[in-house]
């Protein structure tokens, strides 16, 4: 195989030590002061933070894909919003996968409930993030490697790696190109999308709910967003419940209002939810279904959660299936070029042939369970035998999707406890671009591109996710 190509980096490496461990001190202290933090999960302590992982300088990125990316949002918002809306696709996508996942099974449960006692809310709002790696095989185009509808998150902390890596620059005396790092929009987008939601639903003294974890490591992240939203319009108050919480406080009017206390609830952003560990009893889903019938609008509603499936979205990648969607051609063109090869794996002639290729050449390979959060993928080599110990049943709840190979940048990788002075490291990056979409089923009342995020991990690592302790916060330097 021939060596994977290296993008131009920003600045020369190595910088000379003295310059690095000073910088390096600066920066920290930077990302602290101006809130790119996170709780330790080690140390854990509600008074303290510890910086977020970030990569020094700013990682290179090519600037025709980026441009790209952030003009393909609108038209993936719109395809997502069309998705959630298709109940028929909705169900026969699922059908299978729902039998084996019994998650997949619960959510699928509640929006079977809801749609039999109506919606209590026809609008919904998406709060989205498409996720891409550059692909060297196809002379470093980009490829989705996943859509987010349940909480996108990042946009928060994201807002602030442009300013810090900008102070890294200025200190290292490249000012010269800082030209060539995007502005960052994410916070302000992503909660512009709250607010209007909150004016919609039009009752001047209600509240936007985050439903958030027992116990939440990336604070800031959610923090921010409910400091801007009450920084913007101060008439907004933001409660944080767990479900356990809404289960206790929460009660439905005599029109669907959900009430926690005294408050009622105008919108309702998922920052929890996503994974079974979120439901520990029974009272957790019947607060799902209870928020979900109530007029809230929720960010996302069950069916948009849904439509975030890996299952709905290897259904979505079939050149055919699209048109479902999407009337305008070139638009479908241009969604097409973005998706890799999805496979399902069902007990069916496509996914037994399917799981016959996996084995056959496992290394070209991801399998992807319908899960977020990251750490939950299998590649390459341990495939055959994940792929082995499932029943052909089972398989129904994965998908099989071809691996992107994306170019190598390099760069110092900062994380609590690191090296110091740190090391130079081969690093991938996945550009996360947020998109936000409100209406029903035949209104859209805004879809807008909402900034991005680059999340960086080490080329050696397979998962790249911050929260979950394998990737650093990054800013694209884009390269023509």
């Amino acid at each position: 195989m021939s060596p994977t190509p290296v993008l131009s980096s920003c600045v020369p490496f190595p910088i000379e030590e003295r310059t690095l461990i000073d910088v390096t001190q600066k920066a920290k202290d930077w990302a602290i002061m101006h809130g790119a933090a996170m709780r330790s999960k080690a140390n854990f302590s509600p008074d303290a933070l510890n910086f977020a992982p970030f990569i020094l300088t700013p990682s290179s990125f090519p600037r025709k894909e980026f441009e790209k990316a952030k003009e393909l949002q609108t038209i993936i918002n719109q395809l997502m919003h069309n998705v959630a809306h298709d109940e028929e696709f909705l169900t026969t996508t699922l059908a299978e996968t729902i039998k084996v996942d019994e998650f997949t099974a619960n959510l699928f449960n509640v929006y079977k409930k809801v749609l039999a006692n109506g919606f209590g809310q026809a609008y919904s709002l998406g709060l989205l993030r498409s996720d891409y790696l550059a692909h060297i095989l196809e002379d470093n185009s980009i490829k989705q490697v996943e859509i987010n509808t349940v909480a996108s998150s990042f946009g928060g902390i994201s807002t602030h790696m442009l300013p810090l890596q900008s102070f890294v620059m200025v200190e290292l005396g490249h000012a010269d190109k800082l030209k060539n790092m995007p502005e960052n929009t994410a916070l302000s987008g992503l909660c512009g999308g709250m607010i209007k939601a909150w004016e919609v639903y039009g009752a001047r003294k209600s509240v936007i709910l985050f439903i958030i974890e027992d116990v939440s490591y990336n604070i800031c992240d959610q923090r921010f967003h409910e400091f801007y939203i009450r920084e913007q319009r101060p008439e907004i108050k933001v409660l944080r419940r767990t479900l356990t919480e809404v289960h206790k406080e929460g009660k439905l009017g005599p029109n669907k209002e959900l009430f926690l206390g005294e408050y009622e609830v105008a919108v309702i952003y998922f920052r929890a939810g996503y994974e079974p560990d979120h439901y520990p009893t029974q009272d957790e889903w019947d607060a799902r279904y209870m928020m979900e019938c109530s007029r809230a609008i929720k960010c996302p509603s069950i069916h948009y959660h849904l439509a975030g499936t890996k299952k709905v979205q290897q259904a979505l990648a079939q050149p055919e299936m699209l048109e479902r969607f999407i009337s305008d051609p070139e638009k479908i063109k241009a969604i097409g070029q973005i998706f890799t090869g999805l496979y399902s794996l069902d007990d069916s002639e496509a996914g037994n042939a399917s799981y016959e290729m996996a084995l056959k050449e496992p290394e070209k390979f991801v399998l992807k369970p319908q899960r977020e959060g990251g750490g939950n993928n299998v590649y390459g080599v341990d495939i055959p035998d994940a792929l082995r110990k499932m029943s052909r049943v089972e398989r129904a709840a994965w998908i099989l999707m071809d691996l992107i190979q994306p170019p190598i940048s390099q760069g110092y990788m900062i994380r609590p406890g690191g090296k110091s002075p740190p090391e130079i490291v081969d690093l991938v990056s996945e550009l996360g671009i947020f998109g936000v979409i409100l209406g029903d089923v035949d209104n859209v009342i805004c879809n807008y591109q909402a900034g991005h995020m680059l999340r960086t991990k080490l080329s050696t690592a397979n998962e790249g996710g911050v929260a979950a302790g394998l990737g650093a916060l990054d800013s694209p330097y884009l390269l023509d």
